[in-house]
């Protein structure tokens, strides 16, 4: 996850990978009006990443694919490739972003470049109050796995605890690498990527007791003593 999301000082123009979480965030509607226009304004989550990197200077969609890329979209929200062009298009076509002709070279036939306008900033502001950033709960599969375990051959849940672990350990040394290209970046701990990359890394160590914890604990495991069904 080399160099994420470390642009800005905290506002709106900053971006960073919103959870390894992967979920789509919310979808704030525009100015009401008939379905066809509403539906144009609405906004998802490529379309916000979108607003707010290209707040911090003008892009060609392939530069903002390649920075994108470099901060691990990937980890952390749900972008395409195919997406951020898709909305580069359409930001631009509601005057959320400016788009301008230069002859400065970009890789491949590129000639247009964005950025975000003063309507975007309002926008994209105005999506990060939505209570629905804040009240979203995830459904990781390993719980969901865990869940459903009961049923697995004989062997399996160890094994899987295993390779879970293993799993963790690994991101975890990958993160304190990223935490350490962080600081270098940034220069300072009180940035969105040291906290978000500092989160990842305590959830990791957290679910690391919690899988010892159930290893410890699987000679006990037992059925429902008293299930009731409706």
């Amino acid at each position: 996850m080399n160099k994420m999301l470390r642009k800005g000082n905290g506002d709106a123009g900053n971006t960073r990978r919103v959870e390894h979480l992967a979920p789509r965030g919310p979808s704030p509607a525009g100015p009401p009006g008939p379905r066809r226009a509403r539906k144009l304004w609405k906004l998802t989550t490529p379309d916000l990443v979108l607003l707010s990197l290209l707040a911090e200077r003008p892009m060609h969609g392939y530069q903002a694919n390649l920075e994108l890329e470099r901060r691990e979209i990937r980890v952390w929200a749900e972008v395409s490739r195919p997406q951020v062009y898709y909305s580069l298009e359409k930001l631009a076509s509601v005057g959320l972003l400016r788009k301008s002709e230069t002859k400065e070279p970009a890789a491949g036939p590129e000639r247009s470049t964005f950025e975000t306008s003063r309507k975007g900033r309002e926008f994209l502001a105005n999506a990060l109050e939505r209570e629905d950033w804040a009240t979203q709960k995830e459904r990781p599969p390993f719980q969901t796995w865990i869940a459903l375990s009961w049923q697995a051959r004989p062997g399996v849940f160890e094994k899987q605890i295993e390779r879970r672990r293993k799993f963790l350990e690994r991101e975890l040394a990958r993160e304190k690498e990223v935490l350490r290209s962080i600081f270098e970046e940034v220069g300072h701990p009180y940035h969105e990527a040291v906290w978000m990359v500092s989160f990842w890394m305590d959830q990791y160590k957290l679910e690391l007791r919690w899988l010892k914890k159930l290893k410890r604990e699987l000679p006990r495991r037992a059925s429902a003593r008293h299930p009731s069904y409706t």
